[in-house]
């Protein structure tokens, strides 16, 4: 009876140890399946923060309702505003789980410039005169928030995202003419803000764990509202990682914005295109 017993106290251990070992096996089979089933090329959390040293070509035309004329001022050209301008932008990215995830985007664009003009320009239906001294400014905020899908679990992953953006327009242009001990001004001003729909797009390729590359494209367009249009913006650039969490990110972006402004004075237009390299202190985790 002892000898039975002992069999079988021996043979229930061996069956307990090895289903311990089976289970060990299998947890650890699927938890390299879980890390591997997420591609290189994607962080669980991606951080961008840096500067695009953006080449600028700026254009505000208005049509006045009253008396139906119209008149474009080229910020560049007309205000000898500078052709190039350091921009901030900061992107997130975060993941839930392996193939999901957020997407964020934000920069600002804020020029200035004050100048006397050879000749008379018309800003938002108000003339201004020759030989006026002006000062022009203008600010536009662009911020978006988009759900993201990834799909490929290799060095390649491609990204579809859909979400909401942000953008406000102010501009202004005042003038001051002094004359027999008189001063004289006129100008116009602009602010207005709208939400648009967001699509994003995207392809990331990962060739070792320091070296990567991506290249990024977006849209939002708006029919009707205060202010509709488009805007474009697409990005290709490199990323290396020298340190497990903190890297370098190099890329050439170009931005196109085309918004209408619909009021009961005039109907304003801003035609706003930017390009050139942008460059990041990269942060994953």
């Amino acid at each position: 009876m002892r000898s039975r017993s002992h069999r079988h106290t021996r043979l229930a251990a061996s069956v307990a140890i090895a289903s311990l070992a089976a289970f060990g096996a299998t947890a650890h089979a699927q938890d390299s399946s879980n890390k591997k089933s997420q591609s290189p090329a994607l962080d669980n959390i991606s951080v961008w923060v840096g500067g695009y040293y953006t080449n600028n070509d700026t254009t505000i035309g208005a049509t006045t309702g009253i008396l139906n004329t119209s008149g474009d001022v080229n910020l560049e050209d007309d205000l000898d505003f500078k052709k190039h301008k350091t921009v901030p932008r900061v992107r997130l990215d975060f993941l839930i789980g392996e193939h999901q995830g957020f997407a964020f985007d934000y920069y600002k664009v804020d020029r200035s410039n004050s100048r006397t003009l050879n000749e008379q320009i018309n800003f938002l239906g108000n003339p201004i005169q020759a030989s006026a001294y002006v000062k022009g400014d203008l600010k536009f905020t662009f911020g978006s928030a988009a759900y993201k899908w990834w799909f490929g679990t290799g060095n390649d992953v491609f990204g579809v995202g859909l979400g909401a953006a942000y953008y406000k327009v102010e501009a202004s242009i005042y003038g001051s003419v002094s004359a027999l001990g008189q001063t004289q001004s006129s100008g116009s001003s602009s602010d207005t803000n709208a939400w648009a729909p967001n699509l994003q797009l995207g392809w990331r390729h990962a060739f070792n764990d320091q070296w990567r590359m991506y290249v990024n494209a977006s849209g939002v367009k708006k029919n009707g509202g205060s202010l509709n249009g488009h805007i474009w913006d697409g990005a290709v650039g490199v990323e290396w990682f020298p340190w497990e969490n903190v890297g370098f990110g190099a890329e050439y972006a170009y931005t196109k914005i085309d918004l209408h402004q619909d009021k009961s004075r005039y109907d304003l237009d801003l035609d706003m295109k930017l390009n050139g390299p942008a460059a990041y202190v990269r942060f994953r985790f």
